[in-house]
This record gives C-alpha cells, structure tokens and sequence, in this order.
C-alpha cells in the first residue's frame, strides 16, 4: 500500500512517500524531504502562529502536494504537533491545511505523537527486550516513549523543544554562557519534574529521532551530503554530544550554518537541541544512545497501512 505522510512541527516540516507491506510491517521508502519552516516561531511568547511562519509551511505543502499526487498514493495523513497543539488559531489552521491541500490533517495530543514515534522507531527493527526509550526533540516539545517489545508503555510530551527554548533563554550570538547555564537547568528541570524516577531506573536504552539527533549524527561523521543510510543505527554518545555542545555554542550562527553535516537551516536551533539531548540522556543515566531514521513519519505510515492500530 502507498502512503503519504506529512509531519508539519513547531520547527520543520516533512514528508514521506512509502510502500508499506500490511503482512510484515516493512516500509520501504519511495521519496523523503524535510523543509525547515518554523511553524512555531513566537508561539510560546505570543500564543499564536505568525502570517509569516504560516506562509512558509503552505508554501511547502504546495509542493509536497504536487509529489504525493504524482506518486499515485492511496492514503495520507499529516500529524499536526507541539506548535499547532499551543496556538489559539491552531484549529483554523489545520483546517486550512486540510481544505486547501486535501490532507487528512489531525492535531496531534502529546499522547497520540509519543504512540506514533515509538510505533515508528520500533519498526524494522527486533523488539527490544530490555526497558529502551525512545527520545523525540521537537521544536515545541520532546516526547519521551518508554517500552519494551512492541509495547509503549509509559508516555509523555514535555514542553522543552528546540524553537520554544532558544527564544526563551538564546538571545546573545553566540549565546553567553548564562544563557547556556539557564537553558540547560530550564531543561533538566522540565525534564525531570515529567520523568518519574521508577520509569527512568529500569532504562538500559536509548534511541533519539529526528532532526537533533540526526544532525548530531551527520555532523560526528562529516558528512556531506547527508547520508541516511550511515546516520541510521549510528551510536551517538554522550561525550561526543557535550563536545558538539562546545563547539557550536562558540560559533555565530553564520558560522553554525557553514558546519558540515548540519542543515543550514537548524542552524539557529541546533545549540539548544544539543542542550536537550545532552540532559535527555543523562536523565535516563544513558552514555550513549542510538540514533533513527525511523520516527513518527514512519509511524504514521504504519497507521494508514493498519499494521499497529490501537
């Protein structure tokens, strides 16, 4: 079955055309792009989506239209996230989305996205049999799912993303250490307060999805282009995201934007996802963690196709 999904976040938005066997779960992917478009710029401060930033994601759904429909697909869903979930006129814009594009488009609960991430990145992949937990960095919110097996057992969306914390503490270039230290001690609190310690004890797992994790990934190994194939499965550890840290918080963004391996566009975000995935890890006690491909995009495929309804 030929899907289409689009994931339209506080800070990219993306899509994935696949084929999805309903017998074995496998996808298999026909297309990817990911836009970084900044949906949820000025939300957590203003409460509301900007014209401009509004502008930018139909702009990209115009042309992801165009490739769904040149792809013959025979379903599709766009998961609305943190960003939409926040803003008052969310409601009208998903419905926008969903009249001008002919999108199924759903507002996502923090719930329903952490479900679907971790449907995603359990696909092709063995069960785990040890506690794992999958981390998703947004922009408006991270997600973590913890489980084992094909099950998700514990859930939360926590309001620490990389958009929503580098306009509340980022606003010197390059940041002053201040500014680290406040962004960093905002985080691990959000994240401990939302961590309960009985589920954070058993974890002997990590894996990290999405655009943080990923470009970590891709800047460790210098690549460029970008290669999929080498970021997914890649063992990130924490060291290695502490010195990344570092050095691109010592950069302006100008010169963020020229590192190789990073989109120039996560440029203004990147020190504060580095922020999160470095107190996401230690929150679990974790010194290294695995980085995915496989995310909610991947999870959102599985649904359409029925593998893994609940």
């Amino acid at each position: 079955m030929r899907v289409a999904v689009v994931d339209i976040g506080t800070n990219s938005t993306r899509l994935l055309i696949a084929e999805v066997d309903r017998s074995t779960g496998a996808v298999e992917e026909r297309l990817r792009r990911s836009t970084v478009t900044r949906l949820g710029d000025g939300v957590d401060a203003g409460g509301a989506l900007s014209e401009e930033a509004v502008g930018r994601v139909l702009h990209t759904l115009a042309d992801y239209r165009a490739l769904i429909d040149s792809h013959d697909c025979e379903a599709n869903l766009a998961v609305l996230t943190s960003a939409v979930r926040d803003a008052a006129n969310g409601a009208a814009f998903a419905a926008r989305v969903r009249d001008d594009f002919d999108l199924d488009a759903r507002v996502l609960s923090g719930s329903e996205e952490a479900q679907l991430t971790f449907l995603g990145a359990m696909s092709g992949r063995p069960a785990p049999t040890e506690p794992t937990v999958v981390v998703d960095i947004g922009g408006g919110s991270t997600e973590f799912v913890v489980g084992s097996r094909r099950s998700a057992g514990f859930h939360v969306s926590l309001h620490a993303g990389v958009v929503r914390m580098s306009e509340r503490h980022i606003h010197s270039d390059p940041p002053d250490p201040e500014e680290l230290q406040s962004l960093a001690l905002d985080t691990r609190t959000t994240f401990l307060e939302g961590l309960p310690p009985e589920v954070r004890a058993p974890v002997s797992h990590g894996i990290a999805v999405a655009g943080t994790a990923t470009s970590a990934a891709a800047i460790d190994q210098e690549l460029d282009p970008y290669d999929p194939a080498r970021v997914h499965g890649y063992t990130l550890m924490l060291a290695t995201v502490d010195l990344l840290l570092a050095r691109l918080a010592d950069m302006t963004e100008a010169r963020r934007r020229e590192v190789v391996g990073l989109d120039p566009g996560r440029a203004p975000t990147i020190v504060a996802g580095m922020v999160l995935l470095g107190e996401a890890l230690r929150a679990f006690g974790l010194e290294e963690v695995e980085v995915s491909e496989h995310d909610i995009l991947y999870g959102g495929a599985l649904r359409l196709a029925g593998v893994g309804a609940g």
